[in-house]
């Protein structure tokens, strides 16, 4: 199995021990992007919809680090910190994600790194 490190500045610089992105095969794997303005290193967004659209432009300048956009995008999973953001997120998210949507998850949890509301981890797939 190879694996390569995606490292760009296009997207916040890792904030602890792990990879902004792994490719492996024809699979990019995508460590989950909070809102972190990557120029400033600042949280940005005051409520779960503003954070997310940060969250969705971390994503997009991976993606295209590696030459791919949204509509690569086979999976995704959505943290949020309170259930209530759900249709306010979801609003953010399709303006993302084309159809046919990728797969997803989302869950709610007590707490996210720095402080944020929303998180999103990504799973593309290069075209064959």
């Amino acid at each position: 199995m190879s694996r390569k490190v995606v490292s760009t500045d296009m997207a916040p610089a890792a904030v602890g021990p792990y990879s902004q992105g792994i490719r492996t095969g024809n699979l990019l794997f995508l460590s989950g992007q909070v809102p972190l303005d990557p120029a400033t290193g600042k949280m940005v967004g005051s409520n779960a919809a503003e954070q997310a659209v940060q969250v969705c432009k971390n994503i997009c300048g991976l993606l295209q680090s590696q030459g791919l956009t949204a509509a690569h995008v086979v999976k995704t999973t959505v943290f949020i910190t309170d259930m209530a953001s759900f249709a306010s997120v979801n609003e953010v998210y399709k303006q993302y994600f084309p159809e046919p949507c990728p797969a997803r998850s989302c869950v709610e949890v007590s707490k996210l790194p720095l402080g944020a509301l929303v998180e999103i981890e990504t799973v593309a797939a290069f075209p064959s």
